[in-house]
């Protein structure tokens, strides 16, 4: 057990070498739902042809990163078909990345991360860190893309059912240092691993805020810290209850409250909006 003076607060880690990525500065990682039933943009961008031509306005807009997702895992959500997702976001991952975007594949199972790592995915990025689906460590270990580790706490259909921790920023760590292990064990090394405290995914609002004061601590790690805050639903309680897309406000603040303390890459819907937030961030310092 990781006791909170055990948690080193260092310096952040670098990113994994991606083609085409600058290494010097925050990545944006632009949301690219191919599903009908995600928590902020659900059936906007189901179809195909949609979801292509959202990715290209995304990365106009200053997207380094498209995630692309064929399965919600807002809280509630019903699992698909291992199918279903494939058929959902193969000719999506196939056009952008033929296009020369980088793609990240967001899903919690081995024959997704397969068929997209083949139609040109180059990141693999599981809510589960790797447990969801018995193959997915050694297809991660084999493929050699940079992995995306995240903390949740159930599953999608129960996580949010009154979740509860000791200290949350300490088991959340523990959970992501095991994975890390893990993952060195099967082959992967440390620096194709981010890590990402799972913002909004079996966490109250009081965990969320906890989570990102003390962000830096999970440094100690010795990974790049990614953060999904993007119109969460704890920003709207916090405020006054808007709905997801109402929300761009409070997603910027929080945004740049993790690149503060040493977050690398945000994952985010609104990448207009990021881009020009990041962009005077940036200049401040």
């Amino acid at each position: 057990m990781t006791t909170k003076a055990d948690i080193s607060r260092q310096k952040p880690a670098g990113l994994p070498l991606l083609p085409g990525l600058p290494a010097d500065r925050p990545l944006i990682m632009g949301i690219v739902n191919v599903t009908p039933d995600s928590f902020s943009d659900g059936g906007d961008f189901a179809a195909p042809d949609r979801a292509i031509a959202h990715g290209r306005a995304l990365l106009a807009a200053g997207a380094d990163i498209l995630d692309i997702g064929g399965e919600s895992t807002r809280p509630g959500a019903d699992p698909v078909s291992v199918g279903e997702e494939i058929a959902r976001i193969a000719p999506v991952v196939r056009a952008l990345a033929g296009e020369g975007a980088v793609v990240s594949i967001d899903t919690r199972h081995a024959a997704v991360m397969r068929a997209a790592l083949n139609e040109g995915a180059a990141i693999l990025n599981d809510v589960t860190a790797l447990t969801g689906d018995p193959g997915s460590l050694a297809l991660a270990s084999e493929s050699g893309a940079p992995v995306v580790l995240m903390h949740m706490l159930g599953d999608p259909r129960t996580m949010q059912a009154d979740p509860r921790y000791d200290d949350v920023v300490r088991d959340v760590y523990d959970f992501l240092a095991r994975r890390v292990a893990a993952c060195e064990a099967a082959g992967i090394p440390r620096d194709r691993l981010i890590v990402d405290p799972g913002i909004g995914f079996g966490k109250t609002v009081a965990h969320n805020i906890e989570l990102l004061r003390r962000l830096d601590a999970f440094h100690g790690l010795g990974c790049p810290i990614l953060v999904g805050v993007s119109r969460k639903r704890f920003i709207g309680s916090i405020s006054r209850d808007e709905p997801p897309k109402e929300r761009v406000a409070g997603s910027l603040a929080a945004g740049l409250a993790a690149l503060d303390r040493g977050a690398r890459i945000l994952r985010v819907h609104d990448v207009a909006e990021t881009a020009q937030a990041l962009a005077m961030w940036m200049m401040l310092r």
